[in-house]
């Protein structure tokens, strides 16, 4: 059996608000329901009264057309005139103005309506249809005051179609008004239950959780009823009693884990400092020192030294230690056990009682040395103390082993950068160089016979040739390593290149660049960019063109097609020994492991085709197993 409504509402300050809440949603949909219905009611009010009262116009627009009887083509008058009648019938049954209908025979609209009806039917279509307009005055005027009472009769029905609106209107006025005035009651109803029954009891307790939050812990609240407030004010006192029981003890709680918080903070900012020394700039002498320092401050341990060595080497270096003179150092012995004995962190103890914590520095590749601490006298390292001196060796070591690696990638670049350099000059300039030296040789044995005199003018001009052709390559040299990727990306290089050889050579050069999957790596784009390059410059100086297009786009989906195209006079083979375009950019071609093709153009000129497949677009190769 449920409860009686009365004890409920007692009991349940939810089942009272949810009442009054229940009473003020159904007061608004009373309300939203009756306005709604009227709503519907009225639509196509104002479409009914506009059609209604266009009735008016078309009737005098039909007179006129009957007084104008006569004048005009019979046909096209007769045909007008059916018009206008069809259009009046259309607006009389039209749906908006038979659904303002109220139905009922007895009804005022449905008898005016039904007046405007019959007296269309009976009178006014067959006078309007009539074949013969008014003959004389008197007729006209005859039409006229019939026309005129018909009008009459429309704007009675326009009238009461506009009295049957606005009386719905006012229905729908009363219900809201009425709904409103309930509604302001049952919400002032509401808030006085609000106010007494949940505000002011909030209110008590907030004030009590304040006085609590402020440490009073005897404060008690006096409202203690039957409903959900009432219980909550029972649940509140019952735990202020248990705060102030559980106080006592708190205090040496907070107190321990505040300790442990402040050692946490404090390795953790070790850690983001010693990383923030090792990996932001080369490490050196004075980062390791300033790292060993940290050790001793924040984890109250004793001296550090930084040792390095090969490993299975017989001598060590101590790099970094905050040793005073006359300490005893272990990485003095001469077999240097401590900085290649251990590949593990260990602790060991010493002659004269010290202990040393030792840990490698090592990455993923291999040791370089260890990590020396020196524990004071009856200290015991925690487990955090040895997991984070575990994590400092960790950073030492992949600090040094990647100052290493950039190191040896700076050397290889170098080497790289030089037999480029060395192969570019025995590829250009030293090939023409030895060509002048032959010449300078046949000279020589030529020189101050008469009869040789041409030979002697002919190799002269092909020296200063040579002379003219090696002081450009040179400069072509020059400008190529000088060359920098000065921009954000290849698209950007390659941009300023035409642009350069645009203004050198005076003629148009269009780029258009689409490398969509194939992603090119720093050294991949350098080549393309020479290679594009010297086409260009073999473009200005043996093409004779208007025009050249630079492209560079991803055929299918693996390989890279860079094409120069141009306009001019087409390839042209010749025993010229002073050029060495074409040589080069097949070299360079080579080392993309890729070709470059000399193809006509269609229409006249050469086409120049560098294709390769990028790093990224290659295959993974697959491991084979070797034999047994």
């Amino acid at each position: 059996m449920s409860l009686p409504l009365a004890p409920l509402f007692e009991r349940s300050m939810v089942a009272r608000l949810g009442g009054a809440i229940a009473a003020i949603a159904l007061l608004a949909v009373v309300g939203m329901s009756v306005s709604s219905m009227v709503a519907l009611s009225t639509r196509g009010s104002g479409e009914a009264i506009n059609l209604a009262g266009s009735l008016r116009m078309q009737s005098w627009h039909l007179a006129g057309l009957h007084l104008s009887r006569g004048s005009r083509d019979a046909a096209a008058h007769a045909g007008e005139v059916a018009r206008a009648v069809a259009a009046f019938e259309s607006t009389l049954a039209s749906p908006p103005i038979l659904d303002m209908l109220p139905g009922g025979r007895d009804a005022q609209l449905e008898i005016s309506y039904r007046r405007v009806a019959d007296t269309w039917r009976r009178s006014m279509r067959p006078l309007f249809l009539s074949a013969a307009g008014p003959a004389d005055a008197a007729a006209q005027a005859a039409l006229l005051d019939r026309v005129t009472r018909f009008v009459t009769d429309i704007n009675l029905l326009v009238k009461q179609l506009e009295q049957a609106t606005e009386a719905k209107i006012l229905v729908m006025q009363m219900v809201l008004g009425v709904a409103l005035v309930i509604t302001v009651l049952v919400v002032l109803l509401t808030i006085h239950l609000i106010h007494h029954g949940l505000v002011r009891p909030l209110q008590g307790l907030l004030a009590g959780a304040a006085r609590m939050g402020q440490g009073d812990l005897a404060v008690r609240t006096a409202y203690t009823g039957e409903d959900e407030l009432g219980r909550l004010g029972q649940a509140f006192n019952l735990m202020a009693a248990d705060l102030q029981k559980l106080y006592q003890n708190l205090e040496d709680r907070v107190a321990q884990k505040t300790e442990e918080l402040t050692r946490s903070n404090r390795s953790l900012e070790l850690l983001y400092h010693s990383i923030a020394r090792l990996h932001g700039a080369p490490p050196g002498r004075d980062t390791y020192l300033a790292v060993l320092r940290d050790i001793e401050q924040v984890l109250g341990m004793g001296h550090g030294i930084v040792c390095l060595g090969e490993p299975g080497g017989r001598h060590g270096q101590a790099i970094a230690s905050t040793m005073s003179s006359g300490d005893v150092n272990p990485c003095d012995k001469a077999d240097c056990v401590w900085c290649h004995g251990t590949r593990t962190p260990r602790v060991s103890i010493m002659n004269g009682g010290c202990q040393l914590l030792t840990f490698p520095l090592s990455d993923a590749e291999r040791q370089y040395g260890v990590l020396i601490v020196d524990a004071p006298d009856g200290m015991h390292p925690e487990a955090w103390q040895v997991q984070l001196l575990e994590a400092l060796s960790r950073h030492i070591g992949v600090a040094i082993g990647a100052e290493r690696r950039i190191e040896q990638s700076r050397r290889l670049g170098l080497l790289e950068e030089r037999a480029v350099i060395a192969r570019e000059l025995h590829d250009s300039l030293a090939q023409s160089l030895a060509y002048m030296r032959i010449q300078v040789s046949r000279l020589q044995a030529v020189i101050g016979r008469p009869e040789k005199q041409a030979e002697v003018e002919e190799m002269l001009r092909e020296l200063r040739e040579g002379m003219s052709g090696a002081y450009r390559q040179l400069r072509e040299l020059l400008s190529t390593f000088r060359l920098k990727m000065e921009g954000e990306d290849l698209r950007s290089a390659l941009a300023q290149t035409v642009e350069e050889f645009a203004e050198r050579g005076g003629l148009a050069i269009d780029l258009a660049v689409d490398l969509g999957p194939c992603a090119l790596s720093p050294n991949e784009e350098i080549h393309v960019l020479h290679v594009i390059r010297e086409a260009l410059s073999n473009v200005l100086n043996h093409a004779h063109a208007h025009h050249a297009r630079v492209t560079l786009a991803c055929a299918g989906t693996d390989t890279l097609e860079a094409a120069v195209e141009d306009d001019g006079v087409g390839i042209v083979k010749s025993a010229d020994v002073h050029h060495y375009g074409m040589t080069i950019m097949e070299e360079r071609a080579r080392s993309l492991q890729g070709a470059v093709r000399y193809e006509p153009r269609a229409g006249g000129g050469t086409r120049v085709i560098l294709s390769f497949i990028p790093h990224s677009r290659r295959p993974i190769p697959l491991l084979r197993k070797a034999a047994p």
